[in-house]
């Protein structure tokens, strides 16, 4: 598998994993808890734009 595919597939997983520590944050009132969720998610959405920019340049 292509290292872009391994970090859009990376990036995904968390994504979800931090959306789910976010919304269990805000439920149960942890907001260090939802603001790790939170940090966990857009680490997510960079690791996806990088493997987006590796695939344009064929890395």
């Amino acid at each position: 598998m292509k290292s872009s595919t391994k970090d859009k597939i990376k990036g995904s997983v968390k994504q979800a994993k931090g959306a789910i520590k976010e919304k269990a944050g805000r439920t149960a009132g942890n907001p260090n808890l939802q603001d790790r969720g939170t940090a966990e998610k857009v680490s997510g959405k960079i690791q996806k734009k990088v493997g987006d920019v590796k695939k344009v340049f064929g890395k």
